[in-house]
C-alpha cells in the first residue's frame, strides 16, 4: 500500500482509443441522453428550425383564413350584386316540365299588380314570346323573365347555360312527364343553375286530396332535387314570395360560364355591308350585327372573339354603353345616382358613348386552322437506285381482266380489288372486321368465302329479295290492328336497327376477332398492324405516321399549365366592360341566317372565348352512355356535340378511359362503363359538360351520352385491336398444329414474331410453317385443351375524321321511343 493513504490515479485514455459503437436498442434517446451527450452546447440549427416550423404553421392558419374570408366576401359580393343596381338584372327562365301546364299562366300572375312590382314589358327579349322585365322598389330588385319555346330543345338548353334562374312549372299530380324528364336530364348533363320548382291547381283540389297531393309530388320530386321547394302559385301573394325566395337564394357557380363573358341578346339590329366602289350594294352578304344586353360573368374585352351559340365565331369592332333600360326607382322617376364606374351606363341626356374600339394589331385573328405548306416537308433527289427501280417499275406490265373493248387509257383508271382492299382506311361501309363478324353471324353466308371482308352483292340482294317476300307474306296475313301497326313502321329504319344490333351482340361475344381473308394474303390486308409484346409496357412513338390532318391542328406543349395560367388571368381581369353594363356589341362580318333566326323568336346567346379557344385541336370528352339510349352506337358514327357554350356535329373514336399511355379503341358505346371520345373539334379549356345527341334520318335527335370535357392531347394514342383465331389440330405435349389462322406459307413466316395466346391462358409463339397450305407448329408454356383456341393480337393507331360542322339543324319535337319489340325476339341461332 502507499504510504500516508494516497489514491491511485485512474488511467486516461488517449486520443487514439478505440470507440466501439453503442447497441441499438431500437428506443428513441431521451433529452436527457441528449443533453449529457451536448455537455452544454446549444444546436442552433435546431433551435431556428423550430421556430421557423411554429412560424409556418401560424403563417398557413392566417392564410387559410383570409382566403376564406375572401371567398366568402366574393359570394356575399355576387349574390348582393346580383339584379341589384351594380349588377345585371335576375335572368329567370320559366320552363313548363308537362305537357298539361301553362307556364304563361306562372308570368302572368307574377306581372299582377298585387306583386308590387314596376313591368316593363318592351325591355324583355325582342322576339321572344311571354318576355319581359320586373323591377321590385321594395326589394331593390330587378328581373327579366323568359320563357323560352319548350319544344325546341336547343333553345331550352342555350338559355339554361346562361340563365340565374331556372323555374320549373310541374303538374300537381305527375310532377312531369316523359319529355320533361329527357330536359331534366340534359339540363343535369351541362350544368343546372340555381332553380326553383313551382305548380299551379293544387289549391283548385278538394281538401282531402289537397295534402294527398302535395304528398306525392314532394316524394316524387325529392328523387331529383333532395333540397329543393315546392312553392305553389294559384295567387299574386305566392308570386310575391317566388320572388322573395329568387332573390335571396344561393346561386350555383358553373365553371364554364363564369370565366367566360357572356350576354343574351335583347335587341338586335342588322346592317348589311355596302361595296367600296360606291354602288352602295351588298358586297358580300356579310353584315354588321349591334346586339344590347347586360353583361355576365366576367369583364368583356373588344379584341377578344365572340361566339354566337349555332352560328360560329366572330369579331368585335366597337362596345357602345347605351342608358340602362331597366334601372331601379324607388321614388319618382330619378336619375340613378352614378356608382363606381356605373355612370357610363346611366347617361341622363340618352346619348350612346362608345366605350372601346378594337384594334386591328392586338384584335384576335379568327384562324382556326394552321396553315400548311406543302413544301415543308423533307424535300431529297433521288438516287440512281430508285430512278432505275421506277423505270422498271414502269416498264412492267399489269395483268388484269378488263371488260371487252377497253382501251389502255381506261384500263389505267380501273381499280383492282387487292389495291382497293390495301387502300381502305377504315372509312368504307364494309368495315375490316365488322363486316366479317357480320357475316360469321348471320349464319346464311356460311361457304367457305365467309371470311372474306366484305359479302358479295349478289348474296346480299338475294338476301333482300328473300327479306321482301317474307314481308310480303306476313303483311297479306295480318289485319286489322296489325295493319295499322305496320303502317307506321319504317322498313328501312327497322332493317338498320337489326344490322346494328346484330354487330353489337357480335363484337361483344367474340371481342376484336376477325377472319383471315382466303383471296388476299394476310401480311397485305394487315399491312397497318404490328404486334406487341406488352400492350401496357410496349412503346409506341405518339409522333409516328401522323395524317395529313395533324398539320392542319394546334398543339400545346402542356396543356395542363396553359390551362390554369389562362383560367387564372381571366378569373383576375379588370379590363374591359364589367359585369352588369347594359352594353351594344358591334359584331362584323355576320351572316344574315343570325339575325333571321333572332327574329323568328330564338335565344341569340354571346360568349366571349378564351385565347386559343377558336382553334382547332383533338379534343377528348370523358362520356357514359345515357340509360334512355337502347339502341347501339357505333364509333367514326356522325353525331352531335354539345360542349360547353359550342354545338357541332363531329364523328368521333371511341376508347377507354385508363391512365397508361396507350388506350383500346371501342368498336361501340359500351353501357355502363366510362368511355373517352375523340374529335377533332376547336379547343375548349375544362371544366364544361358535355351532351351526345344522334340525329335520326327523320330529323329528331336523341340523346346517347353526357359527360365533361377531359383534355386536349393530339398525342393520345388509341389503338385497334384486331384477333386472328385458329384451331389446334394436333396437340403434343408442349407444342401444338394449329391450322386455319392463316393460309399460305409467307403469312405465316411473316407473322412469326408475334407472340400467341389462347382464350385459356397459355402463351405461346410460332416455331415453323407445316406445308404450305396454312398449317403451323407451335409451341406454348403448356399443354392445350382440345376445345382451346388459339389467338393473334395485332393492333394499328387510329384516328378520328375530320367532319367537323359549326352548324346544327334544329331538332324536331321529341317524341319517346320505345324499343323495337322485334330485337328482343332475334334468334341469333
Amino acid at each position: 500500500m502507499a504510504a500516508g493513504g494516497e489514491q491511485q490515479q485512474a488511467h486516461r485514455p488517449g486520443t487514439y482509443k478505440q470507440k466501439n459503437k453503442q447497441h441499438k436498442h431500437g428506443k428513441h434517446r431521451t433529452k436527457g441522453e441528449i443533453g449529457r451527450e451536448n455537455k452544454g452546447r446549444v444546436a442552433v440549427m435546431a433551435l431556428t428550425k423550430k421556430q421557423r416550423r411554429e412560424t409556418r404553421k401560424m403563417d398557413r392558419r392566417n392564410k387559410a383564413n383570409q382566403l376564406r374570408r375572401n371567398k366568402k366576401d366574393l359570394v356575399l359580393t355576387e349574390k348582393r350584386k346580383l339584379g341589384s343596381r351594380d349588377g345585371p338584372p335576375h335572368l329567370v327562365a320559366v320552363i313548363a316540365l308537362h305537357a298539361e301546364v301553362d307556364a304563361g299562366a306562372v308570368t302572368k300572375i307574377l306581372r299582377g299588380e298585387g306583386v308590387g312590382g314596376v313591368v316593363h314589358e318592351d325591355q324583355g327579349v325582342t322576339g321572344a314570346k311571354d318576355s319581359f322585365g320586373l323591377v321590385l322598389p321594395r326589394f331593390k330588385q330587378r328581373f327579366i323573365f323568359y320563357r323560352p319555346d319548350t319544344a325546341d330543345l336547343h333553345a331550352l338548353l342555350d338559355v339554361a347555360k346562361i340563365a340565374d334562374s331556372l323555374v320549373f312549372v310541374l303538374e300537381s299530380t305527375e310532377g312531369w312527364d316523359s319529355y320533361g324528364e329527357y330536359c331534366l336530364s340534359c339540363f343535369f348533363a351541362q350544368g343546372l343553375p340555381s332553380h326553383a320548382l313551382v305548380c299551379q291547381g293544387v289549391a283548385d283540389l278538394a281538401v282531402k286530396k289537397r295534402s294527398e297531393s302535395r304528398r306525392v309530388l314532394s316524394r316524387l320530386v325529392e328523387s331529383h332535387f333532395p333540397d329543393a321547394r315546392l312553392f305553389p302559385v294559384d295567387s299574386e301573394q305566392d308570386a310575391t314570395l317566388l320572388l322573395r325566395h329568387l332573390s335571396a337564394q344561393k346561386q350555383r357557380r358553373l365553371g364554364f360560364r363564369s370565366r367566360r363573358s357572356h350576354l343574351l341578346a335583347q335587341r338586335a339590329t342588322y346592317i348589311p355591308n355596302t361595296s367600296q366602289n360606291g354602288g352602295g350594294g351588298p358586297a358580300t352578304g356579310l353584315g354588321t350585327l349591334c346586339v344590347s344586353g347586360y353583361i355576365r360573368g366576367s369583364p368583356l374585352q373588344v379584341n377578344r372573339l365572340v361566339h354566337i351559340t349555332g352560328h360560329g365565331d366572330f369579331q368585335l369592332s366597337q362596345i357602345d354603353a347605351p342608358a340602362d333600360p331597366l334601372p331601379i326607382v324607388t321614388a319618382a322617376p330619378r336619375l340613378v345616382k352614378p356608382v363606381r364606374d356605373v355612370e357610363m351606363m346611366d347617361g341622363g341626356d340618352g346619348d350612346v358613348r362608345v366605350l372601346m374600339k378594337a384594334d386591328p394589331e392586338k384584335r384576335e385573328s379568327l384562324q382556326a386552322e394552321a396553315e400548311v405548306d406543302p413544301m415543308d416537308g423533307e424535300q431529297t433527289w433521288p438516287t440512281e437506285a430508285e430512278l432505275e427501280e421506277a423505270e422498271e417499275a414502269r416498264k412492267k406490265r399489269r395483268v388484269m381482266k378488263v371488260p371487252k373493248g377497253t382501251s389502255d387509257y381506261q384500263a389505267t383508271w380501273i381499280i383492282d380489288n387487292a389495291e382497293q382492299e390495301e387502300d381502305d382506311d377504315d372509312v368504307d361501309s364494309c368495315d375490316d372486321d365488322d363486316g366479317m363478324m357480320e357475316d360469321e353471324m348471320d349464319g346464311d353466308n356460311e361457304s367457305q368465302d365467309a371470311g372474306s371482308e366484305c359479302a358479295s352483292e349478289g348474296d346480299d340482294d338475294d338476301e333482300k329479295e328473300e327479306e321482301e317476300e317474307e314481308e310480303e307474306i306476313s303483311s297479306t296475313g295480318c289485319t286489322g290492328a296489325d295493319q295499322k301497326y305496320d303502317e307506321g313502321l319504317d322498313e328501312a329504319e327497322e332493317g338498320e336497327g337489326l344490322r346494328r344490333y346484330r354487330e353489337a351482340r357480335a363484337n361483344e361475344m367474340f371481342p376484336d376477332e376477325v377472319d383471315t381473308p382466303l383471296d388476299v394474303p394476310a401480311k397485305t390486308r394487315f399491312q397497318k398492324y404490328r404486334g406487341l409484346k406488352s400492350f401496357r409496357s410496349s412503346p409506341w412513338d405518339p409522333l409516328e405516321n401522323l395524317p395529313p390532318d395533324y398539320s392542319r391542328i394546334y398543339q400545346f406543349q402542356n396543356f395542363e399549365r396553359m390551362r390554369r395560367r389562362i383560367l387564372a388571368d381571366a378569373t383576375s381581369e379588370e379590363e374591359g366592360a364589367m359585369e352588369g353594363w347594359y352594353v351594344t356589341l358591334h359584331i362584323v362580318d355576320v351572316p344574315p341566317s343570325v339575325m333571321e333566326s333572332f327574329q323568328t323568336g330564338k335565344p341569340l346567346v354571346l360568349v366571349s372565348l378564351l385565347p386559343h379557344e377558336q382553334k382547332m385541336s383533338v379534343m377528348h370528352m370523358l362520356v357514359r352512355q345515357h340509360p334512355s339510349n337502347t339502341e347501339p352506337v357505333k364509333t367514326k358514327e356522325d353525331l352531335v356535340f354539345q360542349c360547353g357554350f359550342r354545338r357541332f356535329r363531329a364523328s368521333a373514336i371511341f376508347s377507354q378511359h385508363t391512365s397508361a399511355d396507350k388506350h383500346k379503341m371501342e368498336r361501340f358505346l359500351r353501357p355502363g362503363a366510362p368511355t373517352v371520345m375523340s374529335v377533332y373539334a376547336p379547343i375548349t379549356f375544362p371544366t364544361a359538360g358535355v351532351l351526345v345527341f344522334k340525329q335520326r334520318d327523320n330529323g329528331m335527335q336523341d340523346l346517347v351520352a353526357t359527360g365533361t370535357l377531359l383534355s386536349c392531347d393530339p398525342q393520345r394514342v388509341v389503338l385497334k385491336r384486331i384477333v386472328l383465331s385458329g384451331h389446334p389440330f394436333k396437340i403434343n405435349r408442349r407444342s401444338a398444329v394449329v391450322r386455319y389462322m392463316f393460309f399460305n406459307r409467307d403469312d405465316i413466316l411473316w407473322f412469326k414474331p408475334v407472340e400467341l395466346r389462347t382464350k385459356w391462358g397459355r402463351r405461346g409463339h410460332i416455331k415453323e410453317a407445316l406445308g404450305t397450305h396454312g398449317h403451323m407448329k407451335c409451341v406454348f408454356d403448356n399443354q392445350l385443351r382440345s376445345q382451346d383456341t388459339v389467338l393473334m393480337n395485332l393492333y394499328k393507331r387510329v384516328y378520328p375524321h375530320w367532319t367537323y360542322d359549326p352548324y346544327v339543324p334544329a331538332p324536331l319535337p321529341w317524341v319517346k321511343r320505345e324499343p323495337p319489340p322485334a330485337l328482343c325476339d332475334i334468334d341469333m341461332e
